[in-house]
């Protein structure tokens, strides 16, 4: 992440958390960044040179009417010092902040077929006291290398429950106990 968005990221959080709406900017920057996600043409007009910079800002308080004056001229302010491309990786840093200020923890459960609500939810509960957090949100990615069961990622740990995993911790347990 640069430092530029970091900046960015710091200084929407503690404005956010100072007017108590994290909640908000969080969830509004999670729009901004399923629009910048999903259409590469915004980003690419809002950086070409021939497109005037006026043009470009109608463009954000267009596309972003919806959203909060605080959220919108970040969007702005970012735009007129040439650092739009920064958006996705500041939306990053602010939602780490705000998750850690709300004891939220995120994961990405990799398994062989998706989860149900139940299934997630008892995942969640399980592992959030495991990591220190309260809440554990759980994003659902298919895998079809594994055999069974769930491998779980959450921030820069692994627990792995599958199939696969098992068997090869059980060779090398196997394997060391022959030397």
């Amino acid at each position: 992440m640069s430092a530029i968005a970091n900046r960015y990221g710091v200084a929407l959080f503690q404005l956010a958390k100072e007017k108590g709406t994290l909640t908000q900017i969080g969830d509004e920057l999670n729009a901004v960044q399923k629009v910048f996600q999903d259409n590469k043409k915004l980003q690419g007009l809002l950086n070409h040179p021939k497109v005037d910079m006026e043009k470009k800002k109608e463009v954000i308080k267009e596309s972003f009417s919806p959203l909060s004056s605080t959220v919108r001229n970040t969007l702005l302010l970012l735009l007129e010092r040439n650092r739009i491309d920064e958006v996705l990786p500041m939306v990053d840093k602010f939602q780490a902040l705000a998750d850690d200020e709300q004891g939220v923890g995120r994961a990405i459960a990799y398994t062989v077929k998706p989860l149900n609500e139940e299934e997630q939810k008892r995942i969640s509960e399980s592992f959030a006291k495991k990591v220190g957090k309260q809440t554990l949100y759980i994003e659902n990615r298919i895998d079809n290398s594994l055999i069974g069961g769930v491998k779980l990622r959450i921030g820069d740990k692994i627990f792995d429950g599958s199939v696969k995993g098992q068997l090869t911790r059980i060779e090398r347990e196997l394997t060391s106990g022959r030397r």
